[in-house]
């Protein structure tokens, strides 16, 4: 396919990388100055834009998103999908997939799970927002980006399962972070305590896949000085959107409202920003009851 790809950063890099090595021809453009391995750079998002199948954009917020849509969707020939993977607000996706529709594009919102090192392995999962149409055509470059892709439903269903799955991912990561800074104070082994809580009814991926604490279970920032392999920034951004979404839908969610303080506070106030949203473990260990 002939592939424009606008937003080449920390992640639209390597996905855009991995799209040019399994042979299609990918044309990319970024605000800053990049070099990515056998991306052709345009000088416009709109000359990106223009002449392709697919349009792929990774973009850092809605209201960038729609000026860029503004930008591109002129340009693009009709039946062209458009294929936006930024985390944005539902309301945003959807005014833009409307926009995308009524000028005749497969507009699909296609957030992803995985960070920089699903992006650069190809291992992203994609929920994805749109038609049945839209989601065929941009499906096969979804199986060269990552490891899953589902099919949520209409326009801005994506983006729904993207925040509510990552409220849960900022909710488990402050209990367990919660749990080990207990468990050191209670004079418990963290090495022993992973080994309990991993196989049982505390099991969760903030636990099995990405232990906060460091030495501990498989290899995760943590054993990089916190290192963001996901900002806390970036989790803040999206727990935003988790609440934004709850009170436009009028739903209860003090858990999400709770972790939404908490990471606002840490990179806020604090010195969390910069660094892996797993450095809750550190910020922890030196706080009392208050």
């Amino acid at each position: 396919m002939k592939i424009g790809f606008i937003g080449l950063g920390n992640m639209g890099g390597p996905m855009a990388a991995n799209l040019a090595k399994a042979g299609h021809e990918v044309t990319g453009f970024d605000m800053a100055p990049v070099d990515i391995d056998g991306v052709t750079m345009a000088a416009s998002g709109a000359e990106a834009a223009k002449g392709q199948d697919v349009v792929i954009t990774m973009l850092p917020n809605g209201q960038i998103l729609r000026a860029v849509a503004n930008e591109i969707v002129p340009a693009m020939d009709k039946g062209t999908a458009f294929v936006d993977c930024s985390t944005v607000d539902v309301e945003s996706a959807r005014v833009v997939a409307e926009q995308a529709t009524n000028a005749g594009l497969l507009p699909v919102d296609a957030p992803v799970s995985g960070g920089v090192g699903g992006a650069s392995g190809g291992t992203l999962t994609f929920m994805a927002g749109g038609s049945a149409e839209a989601f065929a055509k941009a499906d096969p470059l979804f199986d060269i980006m990552g490891q899953k892709a589902v099919h949520c439903g209409d326009s801005g269903a994506g983006q729904a399962a993207k925040i509510c799955n990552n409220m849960i991912l900022g909710i488990t990561m402050i209990g367990t972070c919660e749990a080990f800074a207990l468990a050191d104070k209670l004079g418990l082994d963290r090495q022993k305590m992973f080994d309990v809580v991993s196989t049982s009814s505390g099991y969760s991926w903030s636990m099995n896949a990405y232990c906060p604490a460091p030495g501990v279970g498989p290899q995760s920032p943590a054993d990089n000085d916190y290192k963001p392999g996901f900002a806390a920034e970036l989790m803040l951004k999206d727990l935003r959107l988790s609440q934004q979404a709850a009170e436009a839908a009028d739903a209860d969610t003090p858990l999400g409202q709770a972790a939404t303080a908490l990471y606002t506070q840490f990179v806020e106030d604090e010195d969390g920003k910069g660094m892996d949203f797993s450095a809750m473990l550190p910020r922890f260990e030196k706080r009392g009851r208050s």
